[in-house]
């Protein structure tokens, strides 16, 4: 109720201090937090996140599509999608890049977002707004799937903390604002989230690899989360653990990028590299005040030195890595975390937007935790090392699904 309440305050705050579809958003969030706040006390079930992200993602998404509005960022998947399709690479090359909306920065895997598009599907089920979302709500969801004590599927009240969880992770400022004017991020965040999860259980750690690998497929922001989680694999698994982790993520990554690649390597660096470190003729417009931004806005020495710090807090976190490795999976995310925000507020080109993954990581802390002392883990998932913290967590525990019942009045001997 608290966050609703803290949530509604930043939704009043954006009504006055943004512009364009920012305020569209504010003015169905606003009324949406306010309600769910006050509806909680009567109400815990799951129908009210669930109403909640409805109003203050689909409602607001729902009217941005109906104004034919598309930011730059989907066109660029819109036109990736149709040279992929065309060309194998999703890059112009590099003479026809003659203004900075010809760049394309995001990595080969994004533009799948772009084919429905590009296939001849028209309205909503082409446009790659849609599918962003539906992408991340999916990712979403199989994330807390892997942290409540048993299966999502057979358990009644998992099932529930699932989708109120899923809804109101959705529903929180840092992910609902982006799904409701369609930035590329969420998808990302969503997908790492899904890869701590997995990691969390010894036996999934090549279907953790394979969620990462695809996220990192997408956009370089998710790479750091590679090596973070293989030092973290190393400590609690040993070596061989981590060394399946990198290659299977790796091999994804190289798997989807290569093709691009093979087929146009100065149009692959340019768009990719180059330009988003500042460092091609027609820069991006958009500013961001951050440090590194700044220090890049005032002249080639400021942007060398910001490209010289984003290198070293890149060696600082390494250095961590091998002198403090995290042991435990909250650990790693608590480092990750530290680590994307240095580098964030650091890089030459970086976005405040781009925030929403160390915001992201501390909101997956606070929603999941260990499992109390002297609670008794679930006999089904004994593996499991997460646990939701929802109050329903409690009642779930209060009836596992135990295999065997014992009884004073019967046989000692098991029982189905």
């Amino acid at each position: 109720m608290a966050a609703y309440w803290v949530f509604a305050a930043y939704g009043i705050a954006m009504v006055f201090l943004a512009r364009g579809q920012d305020v569209t958003w504010a003015a169905w969030a606003v009324p949406a937090y306010a309600v769910a706040a006050i509806m909680l006390p009567r109400s815990r079930t799951w129908g009210v996140a669930m109403l909640t992200a409805a109003f203050v993602v689909a409602g607001p998404l729902l009217v941005m599509l109906a104004q034919g509005e598309i930011a730059a960022g989907m066109a660029v998947i819109e036109r990736s999608g149709a040279l992929i399709l065309r060309h194998g690479t999703p890059y112009l090359p590099s003479w026809q890049l003659s203004s900075w909306l010809a760049y394309n920065p995001y990595l080969p895997a994004m533009a799948l977002f772009g084919l429905p598009s590009a296939l001849g599907l028209q309205g909503a089920p082409g446009d790659p707004r849609v599918w962003l979302v539906l992408v991340t709500v999916a990712a979403l969801a199989a994330a807390f799937c892997t942290v409540v004590p048993h299966s999502a599927l057979r358990c009644e009240t998992c099932r529930r903390d699932v989708l109120r969880y899923t809804a109101f992770a959705a529903a929180c400022p840092v992910m609902a604002l982006n799904l409701a004017v369609t930035t590329t991020d969420p998808p990302v965040v969503a997908l790492m989230l899904l890869s701590l999860g997995l990691a969390a259980r010894p036996n999934r750690t090549v279907a953790s690899a394979a969620a990462l690998g695809v996220a990192c497929a997408m956009k370089p922001t998710a790479w750091l989360e590679i090596p973070v989680v293989a030092v973290m694999l190393r400590e609690r698994d040993g070596m061989r653990a981590a060394v399946q982790f990198v290659g299977t993520s790796v091999g994804v990554l190289i798997a989807a990028t290569i093709p691009a690649m093979l087929a146009s390597p100065s149009a692959t660096i340019q768009n990719t590299v180059l330009f988003p470190l500042g460092l091609t003729r027609h820069l991006t417009p958009a500013q961001s005040f951050t440090p590194g931004d700044l220090l890049a806005k005032s002249g080639s020495a400021g942007h060398a030195v910001a490209v010289a710090l984003l290198l070293a807090a890149g060696l600082a976190i390494a250095v961590s890595l091998v002198v403090r490795p995290p042991r435990g999976l909250r650990a790693a995310t608590w480092r990750l975390a530290l680590g994307l925000a240095l580098m964030f507020a650091l890089g030459p080109a970086e976005r405040f937007g781009y925030f929403i993954y160390p915001l992201g990581l501390i909101g997956w802390l606070a929603l999941t935790r260990r499992a109390t002392p002297g609670e008794k883990p679930a006999k089904a998932h004994p593996e499991k090392r997460l646990s939701l913290t929802l109050p329903r967590y409690v009642s779930c525990m209060a009836t596992p699904q135990r295999d065997y019942e014992t009884s004073d009045s019967a046989s000692t001997a098991p029982r189905p």
